[in-house]
């Protein structure tokens, strides 16, 4: 180097800077910014949150109804995440969600807060009310303001918990159900006597779940079939909505079945 009409850079020139680490309030605006999201978005579909029929999971997360419930059904559609990536076996492991409204706005029946992202808020398992958390750690009441359903503080959800105090808080509480025999709503895990009857050589529950051993319902079921499906939910707007997904589900069955039908005929034809 040098006599040819050049020049040496500088040890400054060729280290590059160190990425600048981001602030605090940079920080805290990006965690505001996501939980703004988890507040208005399904954790499962990704589409607009629909307060009205919303559920959560033991984590605090949220989600709508008919995702859930589309994902738990039998489906040749492959996605990559459905419920059971949440952990969510079945509807037992959602509790659904009561949200108050005042005017126009999603709020705390008690102190008024409206939900959100600069609220935290939290739910009463088993009824699903869903209250500011300084509300119900002001009253120190042992059942739900709100409809009068007794509850224990371990049943006490935060949504959408940011600390990982809180979510081992949750994940212990998770542990202890379990351990009982019970999912997130306090209802009897039935996946686990399912799997009692497994082993023991018993049958595949098909009482219960109406799906053959290939995985797919059976035959399309009638108006008659598809309300003994929904005999077990309480809520008339959630049984609204699972009879609809259950006919839909139903008519696409058919449709597939008088589709290979055809199929084989043709072949039997085509043969002869």
């Amino acid at each position: 180097m040098g006599n040819d009409g050049g020049s040496i850079p500088k040890r400054s020139e060729l280290v590059k800077n160190a990425a600048r680490a981001a602030t605090v309030s940079e920080l805290k605006a990006t965690a505001l910014e996501s939980l703004a999201h988890a507040w208005t978005h399904c954790a499962l579909s990704g589409g607009p949150l629909e307060m009205e029929t919303a559920v959560s999971d033991w984590r605090g997360r949220l989600f709508n109804y008919e995702a859930i419930l589309n994902g738990l059904m039998p489906s040749d559609d492959l996605t990559e995440v459905t419920p059971s990536t949440f952990g969510i076996k079945s509807l037992r492991d959602v509790v659904r969600l009561k949200f108050s409204k005042s005017g126009d706005k999603w709020a705390c029946p008690i102190s008024m807060k409206q939900m959100g992202p600069s609220t935290k808020a939290i739910y009463l398992v088993p009824c699903g009310h869903v209250f500011a958390e300084i509300a119900i750690t002001e009253i120190q009441e042992e059942s739900c303001p709100e409809c009068g359903e007794s509850f224990e503080e371990s049943n006490i959800i935060m949504l959408l918990p940011v600390t990982e105090k809180d979510v081992q808080q949750l994940e212990r509480r998770l542990e202890v159900l379990r351990g009982k025999g019970l999912t997130h709503s306090l209802k009897k895990d039935k996946s686990e006597k399912k799997n009692k009857k497994k082993r023991k050589g018993g049958e595949n529950g098909a009482s219960e779940s109406k799906i053959e051993n290939d995985g797919k319902l059976s035959a399309p079921m009638s108006k008659k079939g598809i309300d003994s499906r929904i005999s077990g939910i309480n809520n008339s707007m959630a049984a609204s909505l699972t009879a609809k997904v259950l006919a839909e589900q139903d008519e696409r069955n058919k449709r597939r079945k008088l589709a290979s039908e055809a199929v084989s005929r043709e072949s039997e034809v085509a043969r002869g």
